[in-house]
């Protein structure tokens, strides 16, 4: 029996050294699993991603009629001549630039909450934020947050604060460009006609209908009264979670609201946000310059063109249409109404490098989301 015992207990030994012995090689074998696992995950994604792009991509094309397209052949056989690609290329690269810089702003926006984001990451938000709303307006903004918080672990409504602060500093500035090329343009507004109107006109038939829109008052008396509500009610919804969740996400939305206040370095914010400008007016001015018959245009001239351009943004997503019309009636203003094919070539040719800024920079920057870590 002593004997057996034994025999068995040599036995055990032997097996479980056998297994110590294995057990690197199964070691191994699990990291090379877990290896392809995560390799297959990250082209799993990459996949989803890009087709997301390509969708965006065939979105954005499908609206365009017979005559834009025509439009576009046309301008595209005027600018492959001579060197008029490497000024559409300094365009999309300026373009690109200040895109950059925008994310450099929201980083420096992010860093008094307490977030140290990447830079890229930022960035590859950005552009997926112009992609998106290329579609659909201000589902960029959504998903540039969701970005933020899914990669970065910054709270959805302090990064929607940020953005809400970058658009409040955007529109000042376009407010000033607006009234500068007014004042260095007397007679603009009455010159410039956007199809049957004159731009005077337009914007005072947008002031009525603002002013008679009795729905709109309806609305910010019930936001007041919504205000006045919480206000008188707050010892009770305090108590409640539900409540307490909806009173913590505005909160954050006012936190990203008011980091400007504690943004580091504030001359380098003002710095980001008149250089994204600067940028932007500079994609037009060497737009101009790949055009021939543009080449007696001062910067008065082109600068008028970029704040009245932007107008066409505002009207419709990516200024699908609305950007080459403008741009085209700003030329005929100023050179006369023989002008008008070219300067709608010019603004075909202007949407067109800054549309392909987007969607390039766009789908690069969701597949290198595929690719990235999230921060633990």
């Amino acid at each position: 029996m002593i004997l057996i015992i034994t025999a068995d207990r040599r036995d055990f030994f032997q097996f479980r050294k056998k297994i110590v012995t294995l057990q690197p090689e199964i070691t191994i074998m699990e990291k090379k699993k877990n290896a392809a696992v995560e390799v297959l995950k990250k082209v799993l994604k990459f996949i989803l991603f890009f087709g997301v792009g390509v969708f965006f991509v065939w979105i954005s094309i499908r609206k365009l009629s017979a005559d834009d397209v025509a439009h576009l052949k046309e301008s595209a056989r005027q600018v492959t001549r001579g060197t008029a690609w490497i000024f559409l290329f300094l365009a999309y690269l300026a373009g690109a630039i200040s895109n950059y810089i925008r994310a450099l702003r929201q980083r420096q926006l992010l860093q008094p909450l307490g977030y140290e984001t990447r830079r890229s990451m930022v960035f590859y938000s950005v552009m997926v934020c112009y992609l998106a709303n290329y579609v659909f307006p201000r589902l960029g903004e959504v998903l540039r947050c969701t970005f933020l918080q899914r990669y970065e672990k910054v709270p959805f409504e302090k990064s929607l604060g940020t953005v809400v602060t970058e658009r409040a500093v955007d529109f000042i500035i376009m407010v000033a460009i607006f009234i500068a090329a007014f004042l260095l343009n007397t007679g603009l507004m009455d010159s410039l006609h956007i199809g049957d109107a004159t731009l005077r006109e337009m914007l005072s038939a947008k002031a009525d209908g603002m002013a008679r829109n009795h729905t709109l008052y309806i609305i910010l008396g019930a936001f007041v009264l919504f205000i006045v509500a919480i206000i008188l009610t707050r010892k009770w919804w305090s108590k409640v979670k539900l409540f307490v969740k909806i009173k913590d996400f505005f909160v954050g939305i006012w936190q990203g609201l008011i980091s400007i206040k504690d943004v580091r370095r504030p001359w380098l914010f003002i710095f980001y946000s008149l250089l994204i400008w600067v940028l932007w007016v500079l994609e037009t001015v060497f737009c101009f310059q790949a055009f021939d018959y543009l080449e007696g245009y001062t910067f008065v001239m082109m600068f008028t063109v970029f704040a009245m351009g932007n107008i066409g943004f505002l009207i419709g997503p990516g200024g699908i249409g609305t950007y080459p019309l403008i741009v085209a009636a700003m030329i005929v203003l100023y050179s006369g109404a023989d002008f008008y094919a070219p300067g709608l070539a010019t603004g075909w040719i202007a949407w067109a490098v800054q549309t392909i800024q987007v969607l390039t920079l766009g789908l690069f920057s969701l597949a290198a989301t595929a690719f990235m870590k999230r921060k633990e």
